[in-house]
């Protein structure tokens, strides 16, 4: 096995993040809170991380697309098992689209825990390769976000099916019931790509904040958060997107990959992303949660 050797910590933000900054005018609350963001998983973040029954990965395959991904497992499936280093059990499932892209080599990912119950969320970057267990990333970048946009569930419970049972429906745009589905989410999860590594986000809403204006064109208004345009200063380097959105009462998938970009306005900022390919499980997850509690963040859909 190959030893470890420590790095030096990356800076905070790359170029795109910081041109993003500067053009809203945050460029100083953005160094503040920069400092919130450790090489290190303190013990509080690792309680966190191994109480979750699931994960959010992001990462691109080995034909560069970038998918965000769902991972489950019963709670301590994901661990920390030193100071820098996290324990995946499982992988990545057969069926899905980042099956196969996690090499020894090392592949960068950005990983985003998120605790619906307490609407607590924990993103942590860094670097994975195969282990025994499933995988192991080597951490680069850990820090928590506040609970904005974020929806409260509680989870139900999990059902005994397998998951991924059934067939993965592939497609290069969305069918009249996926923009249905897409239509009336309260929350997705976007996977985003620069030079520097790879992050995964939350976005939420209420219904009909995402806007499916095509089979292939989606597109969502970018809310006030916490001043680090982690995605997107990603977007403004490298446009490679994917995202995830499920059906938390079914368990059902589905994936997104394709290219997105930021229009910026008098009206504020949204996104637009454009759909090149798709993946719907309808067993992609056993876990199953309540109905949501709309985060009284939310701004009404326009």
């Amino acid at each position: 096995m190959r030893a470890h050797t420590p790095h030096p910590v990356p800076p905070a933000y790359h170029r795109g993040s910081r041109a993003v900054q500067a053009r809203v005018g945050v460029r100083e609350s953005a160094e503040h809170v920069a400092r919130s963001i450790t090489p290190g998983i303190r013990p509080v973040a690792a309680a966190f991380l191994e109480a979750q029954p699931m994960l959010m990965i992001g990462a691109a395959d080995h034909g560069g697309r970038v998918w965000a991904s769902l991972l489950t497992g019963a709670p301590g499936f994901t661990r920390a098992t030193g100071p820098h280093t996290v324990s995946v059990a499982g992988g990545v499932p057969a069926y899905d689209p980042l099956a196969d892209a996690i090499t020894p080599d090392g592949t960068p990912v950005g990983t985003l825990a998120l605790d619906p119950r307490t609407r607590r969320r924990m993103r942590l970057n860094g670097t994975a390769r195969p282990s025994a267990r499933g995988f192991t990333i080597e951490a680069e970048q850990v820090f928590s976000n506040c609970p904005k946009y974020l929806q409260k569930r509680e989870w139900y419970g999990s059902d005994p099916t397998r998951p991924g049972t059934g067939t993965v429906r592939h497609g290069e745009e969305l069918t009249p019931a996926q923009l249905r589905h897409v239509r009336a989410a309260d929350t997705f999860f976007v996977a985003s790509v620069a030079s520097d590594g790879v992050d995964t986000s939350h976005r939420g809403g209420n219904p009909g904040f995402v806007r499916a204006d095509g089979p292939r064109e989606l597109s969502w208004r970018d809310y006030p958060g916490n001043a680090m345009f982690l995605t997107l200063g990603n977007l403004e380097s490298d446009g490679r997107a994917g995202l995830l959105f499920l059906d938390w009462e079914t368990g059902a998938t589905l994936q997104l990959s394709g290219l997105a970009h930021t229009e910026y306005g008098p009206g504020g900022r949204v996104v637009r992303f454009r759909v090149e390919r798709t993946a719907e499980t309808p067993a992609g997850s056993p876990l199953r949660w309540s109905p949501p509690e709309y985060s009284p963040a939310n701004p009404a859909a326009a």
